[in-house]
């Protein structure tokens, strides 16, 4: 009887090991990503708390880790705005809106400027915290048909040369959206090799509308999935598309900066631990939360590495 409770004592003295053990074995490598938070009604959010915070695989609550706000020691940001080369030269009237956005992020934001040209992205100045410099470096688009075959290339390339961090990364693109390489509107593997590129180094895009030169510019086909393409880069990394319709260059680009700067104001870095799995790679999640007058926008899907 001695002999049984001691082994009684011993097996239960194990258990906290064991279920500790089963615990990690459920989750996976935490993995981190921006979350800008939205008002549904009015323009400033409710405050969100990790409890607030619920993100799914499928039906599969994965656990929140952290939920940090991006603000103070944690409001580093990477921004890089990339310009269309073969945009209207109208974009010119449009340059001090952008000056005038750079000049107004705060000094822990640093900015770079690119513009698409070829397929590549034509660093003109790389990321930077000297926002004069940055903003000095702005020129007028070539304005030439057919300069920048792809702005999902470009986009491409950018991010590709772009050094891993651990600060918020993310983009905006003034472009017509126009993939000349694309074969079969709504179905293009360019644009979805682009989302897939960003997602996975969990780079958010923004874009604005702005026509570009030649055919495309009078062309209400292309102008249609231009937008569309831009739409959903934007929709599927967690940023937002912005245009006037179909009839062309937005007078200013003003009033869409002060929105990208409103809701770079309101982001957090998310932290949780997906469901383990043998192979890496995108997998799709869904964030969610109860809090009245709030929305959780982010990246429809993210990389997660193997499991060990």
């Amino acid at each position: 009887m001695k002999k049984l409770s001691l082994l009684l004592v011993f097996a239960m003295s194990l258990l906290p090991a064991l279920s500790a053990n089963s615990q990690a074995q459920d989750q996976g490598t935490p993995v981190q990503m921006t979350v800008t938070v939205e008002a549904r009604h009015g323009n400033t959010p409710p405050e969100i708390t990790r409890e607030d915070v619920m993100v799914y695989e499928g039906h599969d609550r994965d656990k929140v880790a952290t939920w940090v706000p991006a603000q103070g020691d944690q409001s580093g940001l990477e921004f890089f705005i990339l310009l269309d080369d073969g945009a209207s030269i109208s974009l010119g009237s449009q340059l001090e809106d952008l000056r005038g956005f750079i000049d107004g992020q705060p000094p822990s934001t640093k900015i770079g400027v690119a513009y698409m040209q070829n397929g590549v992205a034509q660093v003109v100045q790389e990321l930077t915290n000297d926002h004069a410099r940055a903003a000095k470096s702005l020129r007028l688009p070539l304005g030439t048909p057919g300069v920048n075959g792809s702005p999902y290339f470009s986009l491409q390339d950018l991010i590709k040369r772009w050094p891993a961090t651990t600060e918020r990364r993310e983009v905006l693109m003034v472009t017509d959206g126009v993939d000349r390489y694309g074969e079969t509107p709504g179905q293009d593997p360019y644009v979805d090799a682009a989302v897939a590129d960003a997602q996975r180094a969990g780079v958010i895009v923004y874009d604005i509308y702005t026509p570009g030169v030649g055919h495309v510019s009078h062309s209400y086909w292309l102008r249609y999935w231009g937008q569309m393409y831009l739409s959903q880069i934007a929709e599927e990394t967690g940023g937002e598309s912005y245009y006037i319709g179909f009839s062309g260059a937005p007078v200013s680009l003003s009033p869409y900066l002060d929105e990208v700067s409103h809701r770079l104001g309101y982001q957090y870095l998310l932290t949780f631990l997906p469901k383990p799995e043998k192979k890496a790679g995108l997998r799709r999640i869904k964030l969610q939360t109860e809090v009245q007058n709030a929305e959780l926008v982010a990246a429809t899907q993210v990389y997660v590495p193997a499991v060990p």
